[in-house]
């Protein structure tokens, strides 16, 4: 669905044919029918711990490895301009802006990356032994409130036993932070023997503004597991940095892992972000060949997924804020604020993968987003599918993009990040 609202360009000759070929390089993106017809899935499996790992082996190889990228390449489009800083990605799954200015980066294969968005270069931080099947692999990621005071990163994971693959969110101690080549350390595991699958995996991973650790996970496949409550599939957790459950969570009454659950009836979640001013939690949300959704979470809420979709108005479950047939594939998404782009201060703003864009959500009231009032589309097909999005110290932009994925078309460049500021 494009409301109103969206920004239109003029495309040259040549610019339209590769955005058809984009096009028909993403009919079978995320979110999309193609995405369900696959047919190899884990079996559902229940965690068995009472709680988390304290002590873990590190599942990660080191290296030192560093590579400088590309010359920056700019586009000028509606008054924004686009700056390429980092080239030679591998899906690039999330990204963290450290304090000093250095952006971290999961790639789905099992890379962590720390960039240098000024000069370009990257350095490897570290190689996490993933099952990198599908939509599986490495994914999210987020730093300890504390850090770098606390050096610990956040970050979800799938792994396989030999013959069925997991998801695994686990903490790590980030060591030589202060040099120009720090390294992954112990490793604790925190939450495991998620159900995990080739497609819908999940996860994003995030600090809320209560110090609550919040995570994403996907059906894995089996649309079924969104409305079990013995299952951690479908579902967005949520809980302390040692992988208990909050002490409000809605479901304490369930045994644990099951009492981390915070809502439930969820797809495929790709995005999660925090309202600056009421703190509330927003997801976007994958659907099967229709009903994509930005979905605000309520503790203890039915989604809906399999049963329902859309704004359905059903007694018992929560609808959207907003719904888009045909699907879009959001991914990554923020509440913007920073000062680069003030017309976009306090709106919602998130990636997507099958079609290839930037949207901006301007809420009806800043204070609270509970509907939209405008909906921009910038850079439409420019960049292939874009997955991941992050504000950087500098008030501008950064997002990731996906072209290794299996579904898009990668050039000599990709996977990119893309800088995002104001055309002077």
């Amino acid at each position: 669905m494009r409301l109103p609202g969206r920004i239109t360009t003029v495309v040259t000759e040549v610019a339209l044919i590769a955005a058809v070929l984009s096009v028909m390089a993403v009919l079978t993106g995320c979110g999309g029918t193609p995405e369900d017809t696959a047919t190899t899935e884990p079996t559902a499996t229940s965690a068995t711990s009472v709680g988390p790992s304290t002590s873990s082996p590190p599942a990660t190889s080191q290296t030192s490895a560093t590579t400088a990228t590309s010359p920056p390449s700019t586009l000028v489009e509606a008054g924004y301009r686009a700056t390429t800083v980092i080239t030679g990605l591998r899906v690039p799954w999330e990204m963290r802006f450290l304090p000093d200015g250095r952006l971290l980066i999961t790639e789905r294969e099992g890379r962590l990356v720390l960039a240098d968005v000024t000069t370009g270069v990257t350095t490897e931080v570290g190689r996490i032994d993933v099952a990198a099947r599908g939509e599986a692999g490495l994914m999210g990621l987020a730093l300890d409130p504390a850090f770098p005071e606390t050096p610990t990163l956040y970050m979800t994971y799938t792994y396989s036993d030999g013959s069925t693959d997991y998801n695994r969110v686990s903490r790590f101690e980030l060591i030589d932070l202060p040099s120009s080549s720090p390294r992954l350390g112990r490793e604790t595991v925190l939450v495991d023997d998620i159900s995990a699958g080739p497609i819908h995996d999940g996860s994003r991973v995030a600090f809320g503004p209560n110090g609550h650790l919040w995570v994403t996970m996907g059906d894995a496949g089996d649309g079924t597991r969104a409305q079990r409550k013995d299952s951690l599939s479908g579902k967005v957790l949520r809980m302390t940095s040692e992988g208990l459950p909050s002490a409000d969570n809605p479901f304490l009454d369930l045994p644990y892992p099951f009492s981390l659950i915070y809502s439930w009836g969820h797809r495929n979640p790709q995005g999660l972000a925090f309202h600056p001013q009421t703190g509330a939690a927003y997801i976007t949300e994958h659907g099967p060949s229709d009903n994509d959704e930005v979905n605000r979470l309520q503790p203890g809420g039915n989604y809906g997924w399999p049963d329902l979709g859309g704004k359905a108005g059903r007694a018992g479950f929560v609808d959207p804020i907003v719904a888009w047939t045909p699907t879009i594939a959001p991914a990554g998404c923020l509440f913007y604020s920073g000062s680069v782009l003030p017309e976009m201060r306090g709106a919602f703003l998130f990636v997507t993968l099958k079609d290839s864009d930037l949207r901006v959500l301007v809420p009806t009231d800043v204070g609270d987003f509970r509907a939209v009032a405008e909906e921009r589309i910038l850079f439409d097909n420019r960049f292939g599918r874009l997955r991941a999005i992050t504000q950087g110290p500098d008030g501008a932009l950064y997002i990731a993009t996906s072209n290794h994925d299996g579904r898009g078309r990668p050039g000599p460049l990709d996977d990119q990040i893309i800088r995002i500021d104001a055309a002077h």
